[in-house]
């Protein structure tokens, strides 16, 4: 698994994840869009820890500085 996810592009989903989340908490957890934000949030913050995002690879697209 190489990294394709740069820093500023990590900076970026994980400030949506946390935004995904907090919303998801806002309009209830148990909601349809509450679960939909919640399934945003972790693919978010999760992509962001992880540094590798499976539609970047299927688009051949990488946001990694190169070295």
């Amino acid at each position: 698994m190489v990294k394709n996810v740069g820093n500023a592009d990590k900076v970026v989903r994980a400030a949506i994840g946390v935004i995904a989340l907090v919303a998801a908490f806002l309009v209830g957890i148990t909601s349809v869009w509450g679960i939909v934000l919640a399934v945003v949030a972790v693919i978010a913050l999760g992509t962001a820890a992880v540094g590798f995002c499976p539609l970047y690879r299927l688009f051949g697209i990488n946001t990694c500085a190169t070295k």
